[in-house]
């Protein structure tokens, strides 16, 4: 049971470490890590598990994935910019024109698939909710 807790303990903790990477490396992704670092910290430790959910930065995007399946606007953004430039970044230090072109398609899927990603806006349902009562 020790060891349970010490292996959750340890594979939340690399999980929420990935997740921050995540945050400014857009191949790693955020919200997938921190729903297991927060999964991890709920079966392990309660103080962890607390504090990432009561976290200003990581707390509403784990909580607005859990309760909607879907990011803020404002995450949306912010992983469009950090995606586009270093995918750009990226491309210029390629050698190869080979390798720009798997890079390419790469940011290709990667950019289709964020797109896709469902957004919820808790504001907007406010509002939407006072208009139609």
């Amino acid at each position: 049971m020790i060891i349970r807790k010490i292996l959750l303990n340890v594979v939340g903790g690399l999980a929420l470490f990935l997740g921050v990477l995540g945050i400014f490396l857009p191949l790693l992704p955020t919200t997938p890590f921190l729903l297991l670092a927060s999964a991890c910290f709920m079966r392990s430790n309660d103080k962890f598990h607390a504090w990432i959910h009561n976290h200003p930065h990581l707390g509403p995007i784990i909580n607005n994935w859990q309760q909607h399946g879907a990011v803020a606007p404002q995450v949306k953004k912010r992983g469009y910019v950090l995606l586009s430039f270093s995918f750009l970044f990226s491309f210029i230090m390629m050698p190869h024109w080979w390798m720009k072109a798997g890079l390419v398609a790469g940011f290709c899927v990667l950019f289709f698939c964020f797109s896709r990603m469902p957004v919820y806006d808790p504001q907007t349902v406010n509002i939407e909710a006072e208009e139609n009562p």
